[in-house]
């Protein structure tokens, strides 16, 4: 059973955690009367004078969860796999179930499993491959867009861009990051990518993110670029992707794209009513 929240404080609890270096702050509004709104995204999201994360995940009930996802400019996200994967590990260790069912607002059901190394793992739905749903602003190949480098287009829930690049360290991702993410095409804004084959089954990656900037890692674009990959006949269907953080292992499977890779639960805080009151 959970801990209930003490009524009489006024104080909202969070919790700190990561996946790769790819960092969130999670609030659990079944333990809490949070209300979240853009300012007070912002605010937390503020690495001097809030908390800091690339992502806000908001837990409320439903199917075993539910988690709404909010970038650091406080825009919504459908997906991110990193913060997915930490929040199953916690749930998973609360609970003693080594499977879960979890609802994404905004992408639908996805699944996460315990594995026996202790990784968790969770199916992030198949991939978007029609341009209207990713989506794109007008009908256009999605493997080889009509942009300078000719990138890959993949809806993961967020929609991706990917470049495949000879050496992926050479890529001034600060300048490019901002322009792909906010070119005519993408009428969302995209998530960026920049990756670099090593082998049939290995990809270094780096990684932009709308609304956040520069993370040291992504799960949604690990799988939108591992897909990409095996559709250009780059790599097979499972691969590993080093990223700036670490490494996670995709595996696009018939019933979806599979992600694993280490969680880290980093602590736990409250919001002052302080704090909140100065938003």
């Amino acid at each position: 059973m959970r801990a209930m929240r003490d009524q009489s404080s006024s104080d909202w609890p969070f919790m700190k955690m990561h996946g790769l270096g790819n960092d969130f702050v999670v609030v659990d509004t079944r333990v809490s009367d949070v209300s979240v709104t853009e300012a007070l995204v912002r605010a937390l999201a503020d690495r001097h004078r809030g908390v800091g994360f690339d992502q806000l995940a908001v837990i409320s009930d439903g199917a075993d969860l539910t988690i709404t996802f909010y970038n650091a400019d406080g825009s919504q996200s459908a997906a991110c796999g990193n913060a997915t994967r930490c929040i199953a590990a916690r749930e998973m260790g609360q609970s003693g179930k080594t499977t879960l069912d979890i609802t994404i607002t905004g992408r639908g059901a996805l699944s996460a499993v315990q594995q026996p190394d202790g990784t968790t793992a969770v199916n992030m739905g198949l991939p978007v491959l029609d341009w209207q749903s990713i989506p794109l602003a007008q009908d256009v190949d999605i493997e080889a867009l009509p942009i300078d480098g000719a990138p890959v287009a993949t809806g993961m829930g967020n929609p991706h861009c990917t470049f495949f690049v000879a050496d992926v360290e050479a890529i001034d991702l600060a300048a490019r990051g901002p322009t792909i993410e906010h070119h005519p095409l993408f009428p969302e804004r995209t998530n960026v990518q920049f990756a670099q084959v090593i082998g049939p089954d290995h990809i270094r990656m780096r990684v932009w993110e709308r609304g956040t900037g520069i993370t040291l890692a992504s799960g949604s674009s690990s799988c939108a670029t591992a897909v990409a990959a095996a559709r250009l006949g780059l790599t097979g269907r499972k691969v590993r992707i080093d990223l700036d953080g670490g490494t996670l292992h995709i595996d696009w499977r018939d019933d979806g794209v599979w992600m694993a890779g280490p969680t880290a639960h980093v602590f736990d805080g409250v919001l002052t009513r302080a704090f909140l009151d100065n938003l």
